[in-house]
């Protein structure tokens, strides 16, 4: 298949898996998930057509595992801004966390912590070097170091996705350091 045709398809998933199921007609139950059928029938029928073959090889092959399949319905691993519960159990984090941004957000970092923006989560990564592919998409990364250790002890409450992507609410600023 086409690389450039399965990115295609894994954007689209993503604008109405995460941000806007209502575009095409689709309705996410509480949880995020949507029947496979229900997905394929609306892209379909907004001039967007996916085989279930090229949807199966997007949920594969894609390296943020963005999509799990399950029983016939798909959702989207984390990233929403519309509401969904992802029904993630709290988890106790590793000692350290990355976030990778991009030099032009520090100030407001800096001042207010990381914050979710249109998101329900703010999504940090296990290793350097994912925060960097992340950090990278916006420019020159800058990498932060989130002492998630310390956060965990002082009550924050952090979600682990089926990614592999850490979620908490909020990262003061007095949890952050460069790396």
């Amino acid at each position: 298949m086409q690389e450039g045709r399965l990115v295609r398809i894994s954007k689209y998933l993503a604008l109405h898996l995460r941000h806007e199921p209502d575009r095409i007609g689709v309705r996410l139950d509480a949880h995020g998930w949507v029947a496979v059928d229900m997905l394929l029938s609306a892209a379909a029928a907004h001039g967007f057509p996916i085989t279930r073959e090229e949807l199966d090889e997007v949920v594969r092959s894609n390296d943020k595992r963005r999509y799990t399949i399950e029983d016939g319905m798909i959702r989207a691993n984390q990233g929403h801004s519309v509401e969904v519960d992802l029904d993630l159990e709290p988890a106790v984090p590793p000692a350290l966390l990355y976030h990778g941004t991009v030099g032009r957000f520090l100030p407001s970092i800096l001042a207010e912590g990381l914050r979710p923006m249109a998101r329900h989560h703010v999504h940090l990564s296990p290793d350097v070097e994912t925060a960097t592919k992340v950090g990278s998409r916006r420019g020159a990364p800058v990498i932060l170091t989130v002492d998630a250790a310390t956060m965990h002890t002082g009550g924050h409450v952090f979600h682990h996705s089926a990614n592999g992507v850490w979620l908490t609410a909020h990262v003061p600023a007095s949890y952050l350091r460069f790396s």
